[in-house]
């Protein structure tokens, strides 16, 4: 049989365990929200990104970088930071666009650049379509080709004000 001074003493413990464990035991039940931070860039995006660019065309696809060197405006850097509430990973992502002038120089970063990279806008050409005779689609005509609401026309409401009068 257990006394006075020995269920205080198992309560006690069972009381400083769990407030030294308590943090880390049900941490799993605490919702945490995910934090992103920076510029989230999609692949077709960085696909865009083509040599001799402008600063304006560079920032049309990308939007505005995080930080533009303070001594130079030729160094942009587009930094992605993402923190994940549930298990506490980490994605970094960086790219760091670099300008001669005005125009695009080199580009370096966590992305895989497009193998049209090199080639400038002026020399790169649009996709062309395949087929010689493009047909539009045109929505289905349906069997019934009653209204599905009667609407009456402004003649046959001034006739029909008429014949009301009339009578």
């Amino acid at each position: 049989m257990i006394n006075k001074k020995q269920r205080l003493t198992l309560v006690s413990a069972v009381a400083l365990t769990l407030s030294l464990s308590g943090c880390s035991v049900f941490d799993w039940l605490i919702y945490k929200p995910d934090v992103p931070q920076g510029n989230y860039m999609e692949t077709q995006q960085v696909d865009k990104l083509r040599i001799d660019m402008t600063k304006e065309q560079a920032e049309y696809i990308l939007g505005r970088p995080v930080l533009r060197d303070s001594f130079s405006d030729d160094t942009w850097y587009y930094v992605y930071h993402f923190k994940s509430g549930r298990d506490a990973s980490i994605t970094h992502k960086e790219l760091i666009i670099h300008f001669d002038g005005d125009k695009i120089s080199s580009v370096v970063g966590d992305y895989d650049l497009s193998p049209e990279f090199n080639t400038p806008l002026e020399e790169s050409s649009l996709p062309s379509v395949n087929e010689p005779e493009v047909k539009p689609l045109l929505p289905e005509i349906r069997p019934d080709s009653k209204p599905l609401v009667e609407e009456l026309r402004p003649e046959l409401n001034i006739q029909a004000e008429q014949n009301n009068e009339s009578t």
